[in-house]
């Protein structure tokens, strides 16, 4: 019979804590009972912010959102603005009295209004297939759909049973697609007017403030490695005329008006070919084209600018490292600012019109994600506090804590990571506790600072975390990112393994204690680590890829073929095979988890089930979990606590040798487990 070890117990245990303490480590289905908010608007007056709460239930598998509104001087409570009616894509309307909102009727999203005077949703259209993403216009006269359309003949035949993909052929890429196109609606009149009508997948867009031309991203294929060939394109309205604005190597992407109606920022890296980095801002002017690139030689990442309105500055989504935080650049000097300080993660999701105040959300470790009003001119990162949406987390979880940690790797490159160790754990006793190293997917990724469910989880099971942000990943300079060229499973590799070997030599864990986890480039580059060390004594590899040739055709492969192997497997067949975990599964001894969903297209379900078949083979102990339906990134509730569970469950079975630990089952609502939210 199996025993199940608390979690209470196995943390005092772990770390010398008491067993009774005033606090209780966190578990897996606290996760689930999390309230997230998101979705927040501010009004274009700054007066008032909208922002959806969205609990799970973990019974039904289910979730349920409801709006809210709140004054930004947190001058009286928030109130429940819409409820289980539902509501998306939310816009305020120029008076900050009125929002739009998408609701379904009928199973078909039909465009809304409501007044913050009160009074019921107002219907303002009646159509009879789903609508796409709308934007509205900056006087507020109108809106821009863009729209995904369907073949009839297509869409008849699949009624039929006829279901078959002709693979990157017009629309299609690897599954049933459409092409994208641009209507306007106009809000006096209800007329629904065609704009656009080409075979192209239109991607990010806006509108001038005049009110004349879009601006937009779009590329004439839907082929998952052409991303590429993206461009901008210029659309005027009145005369639906479309001018192409670049023709180039790289890509464009976030293209924002400026106030004079003429200039247009965007996003890319660079012009002359599609490459890897933090990327830059630049400006073309609408009418010559003329491109001018307007930063100053930088680290950190940028996106999502915003003018303000005299044009002066773009404020931005900056950074550096673990943190993240917005910025500000002055459009004649180029030169870079700051418009708040943190150690954690600030994203702004909106900005009142003349940009004095700005809706967000901040987070760190140890706090989970709310909303905040924060005033230009104040760099606090926790102005006026919006929402308090899990205070039982601050009152009964003991919380882990955070180290931003620093170690010189291989090549001269220097490597920050996180590490998390458990409440009460004392660095100066230096009693040595399990590490695993946590590896992010990628591999232009990168941890921050921000509240993880799991690393609490595993800090409240006695374990430390190192998070180590490895060459290739974003967020600090271009030649970080861009270190793991034609190298992968090389400097990251090293970049891993310096920094367990740092943690045992500061004394936080001993070499027989360390195991492994990762998802994505994380399974990938955890996969390729068992393969040249044994020195870990578990691993957990989440969508991995074990053979870069098997999965060239199948998955996405235009960072492996431009940047981290070059070329592909009939020109650089050595490489390929080389830089692929499966070519020395049979070097592996590390007892390995795999788990996988079985629709995901990012990283193929085949290339977890060929790693297992060698580990197998050659008599490692190994396990292989699959998930019916489930994408790259799961969706389904239970699927996640069973991926999270049989994780743990692993760890202790091969690292501390409970081979009879069993996660503790999901509290029932009748019987809900002692430490259980009130």
């Amino acid at each position: 019979m199996k025993r199940t070890v608390t979690v209470a117990l196995a943390l005092a245990f772990a770390v010398g804590l008491p067993a009774q303490s005033a606090k209780r480590p966190m578990t897996l289905d606290d996760g689930f009972r999390m309230v997230n908010v998101g979705g927040g608007q501010i009004s274009p007056d700054g007066r008032w912010a909208l922002y959806s709460r969205a609990t799970r239930d973990f019974a039904t598998d289910s979730s349920k959102t409801t709006w809210w509104l709140a004054p930004t001087d947190a001058s009286t409570p928030a109130r429940q603005f819409i409820g289980e009616a539902g509501a998306a894509n939310m816009i305020w309307a120029p008076d900050s009295r009125t929002l739009y909102f998408l609701r379904p009727v009928n199973k078909v999203r039909q465009l809304h209004s409501m007044s913050l005077d009160g009074g019921e949703a107002l219907a303002l259209t009646e159509f009879k297939e789903n609508e796409g993403n709308w934007t509205l216009d900056p006087s507020g006269k109108f809106f821009v759909i863009r729209r995904s359309e369907k073949d009839s003949v297509l869409e008849k035949k699949k009624k039929d049973g006829w279901d078959h993909v002709y693979v990157d052929e017009g629309s299609n890429g690897q599954s049933a697609e459409s092409w994208s196109n641009l209507w306007t609606f106009d809000l006096a009149s209800k007329k629904l007017t065609r704009l656009t009508q080409r075979d192209w997948a239109i991607g990010a867009m806006d509108v001038s403030s005049d009110g004349k031309r879009i601006v937009l991203s779009a590329r004439a294929d839907n082929k998952r490695n052409t991303g590429g060939a993206a461009e901008l394109y210029l659309i005027d309205i009145a005369s639906k005329g479309i001018t192409q604005l670049t023709d180039n190597k790289g890509p464009e992407s976030g293209p924002a008006w400026a106030p004079d109606n003429h200039t247009i920022v965007f996003e890319a890296v660079s012009l002359d070919k599609w490459d890897s980095g933090n990327g830059d801002f630049f400006t073309i002017d609408a009418d010559t084209k003329a491109i001018k690139k307007i930063t100053q030689p930088h680290a950190g990442q940028i996106g999502n600018p915003v003018f303000t309105p005299d044009g002066k500055y773009i404020y931005f989504a900056g950074g550096y490292g673990t943190a993240r935080w917005p910025r500000r650049l002055d459009m004649a000097s180029g030169k870079m600012d700051e418009l708040a300080s943190t150690k954690g993660l600030i994203g702004v999701s909106s900005w009142s019109k003349d940009r004095t105040k700005y809706l967000y959300s901040y987070q760190d470790f140890n706090t989970p994600a709310d909303l905040y009003v924060g005033t230009v001119g104040k760099t606090a990162d926790r102005q006026v506090q919006v929402t308090d949406a899990n205070p039982w987390v601050r009152d009964s979880i003991a919380m882990g804590k955070v180290e931003v940690v620093q170690w010189k790797s291989v090549k001269d490159f220097t490597i920050e990571g996180l590490v998390h160790t458990p409440a009460g754990y004392d660095p100066a006793a230096k009693k040595p506790i399990p590490l695993i190293l946590n590896i992010h997917g990628g591999p232009a990724g990168a941890w921050t600072n921000n509240f993880s469910t799991i690393a609490h989880v595993y800090n409240g099971l006695g374990y430390a975390l190192i998070s180590p942000n490895v060459r290739g990943s974003v967020g600090y300079d271009d030649k970080l990112m861009r270190g793991n060229m034609g190298d992968i499973g090389g400097g990251d590799y090293q970049d891993v393994m310096t920094g367990v070997d740092a943690m045992i030599a500061r004394g936080l864990t001993v070499p027989d204690s360390i195991s492994l986890r990762g998802w994505s480039y994380g399974g990938i580059l955890g996969g390729w680590t068992i393969t040249q060390t044994t020195r870990f004594k578990a691993a957990s590899l989440g969508a991995m890829v074990s053979d870069w040739t098997s999965e060239y055709g199948p998955g996405f492969n235009f960072d492996v073929s431009l940047w981290y192997i070059g070329g592909d497997p009939w020109t650089n067949a050595q490489a390929f095979r080389e830089k692929s975990s499966l070519t020395y599964v049979n070097k592996v001894k590390t007892p390995t988890l795999l788990l996988h969903g079985d629709n995901d297209i990012t990283d193929t379900p085949a290339q977890s089930m060929n790693f297992f078949a060698g580990l197998q083979k050659f008599n490692v102990p190994s396990r292989y979990v699959r998930f019916p339906n489930e994408p790259h990134g799961f969706g389904k509730l239970k699927h996640q606590r069973v991926r999270d569970t049989e994780e743990i469950q692993w760890m202790q079975k091969y690292v501390r040798g409970l081979k009879d630990y069993a996660y503790p089952d999901v509290p029932s609502e009748k019987k809900k487990l002692a430490a259980a939210i009130p």
